[in-house]
């Protein structure tokens, strides 16, 4: 769920992070930074959604933010991102918290982003329940390709095309038997399980992956694995969390 090891967070924790200027006008995507986020996580995310056709006005909110992350915010956001970062359950016990407010905006009609531990969040056990199912560790899942928590390269098929991307400990999706209309998976591993996926949740839609697509050149090179240009895979994510 991290994208590095201990060095490389290391090192993205005294690069300066600085908080993207507000453009007004723009529709607000906030990226969750602060407690459970990993340094580098939640600027890699901001980074893509910057890039992203949507023209975002891209904000941090947490607990040391300018915004923080209530009620209050997420009503005037039309995206919500839940960047990688260390163990769900340590994680989960600092957001739990916000589990209500995150559910009633997305079942609102707002947009939940989840990148690995984001997508294990996005599940039930533990975390905020918006799929039609629920997540589980792809490492431990029959015929994975990577058995150990270290930054490895996943293979993964994204619509229909084979792709190589960043990978720490994330999750596969479980869909229930009769999961109802309006899921697109986007990706699979190649054990045939779900790395990617978007569904309507209330009025609101979800799309959360396993992988880490928006990982950037240093993630790689702090893994020492060669670099990987991902980005387009994150855009696509995001187009499928905007576009019912």
């Amino acid at each position: 769920m991290r994208p590095q090891r201990i060095l490389g967070a290391l090192r993205r924790a005294v690069r300066p992070a600085q908080q993207p200027r507000r453009r007004p006008g723009r529709p607000l995507a906030l990226v969750y930074r602060g407690p459970g986020s990993v340094p580098g996580c939640p600027d890699a995310v901001a980074a893509l959604l910057s890039a992203a056709p949507w023209g975002f006005d891209v904000r941090y909110a947490g607990p040391y933010e300018d915004l923080p992350l209530s009620p209050e915010t997420l009503a005037g956001a039309a995206l919500y991102a839940q960047p990688g970062g260390g163990g769900l359950s340590r994680a989960y016990r600092r957001l739990r918290r916000h589990r209500d407010e995150i559910r009633e905006y997305v079942a609102g009609g707002g947009r939940y982003l989840g990148f690995c531990l984001g997508g294990y969040l996005a599940g039930a056990t533990p975390g905020f329940a918006l799929l039609p199912g629920d997540t589980d560790q792809y490492i431990a899942s029959p015929g994975a390709t990577v058995h150990d928590e270290e930054d490895r390269l996943v293979e993964v098929r994204w619509r229909d095309r084979t792709r190589t991307v960043f990978f720490q400990d994330g999750p596969h999706f479980v869909l229930d038997a009769h999961p109802g209309p309006g899921v697109r998976v986007l990706a699979t591993y190649t054990n045939g399980t779900i790395a990617a996926l978007a569904t309507p949740f209330g009025q609101g839609r979800v799309a959360v992956v396993g992988p880490h697509p928006e990982a950037t050149d240093d993630w790689f090179a702090d893994a020492h694995l060669p670099v990987q240009h991902t980005h387009d895979l994150g855009l696509d994510l995001v187009d499928a969390v905007m576009t019912p």
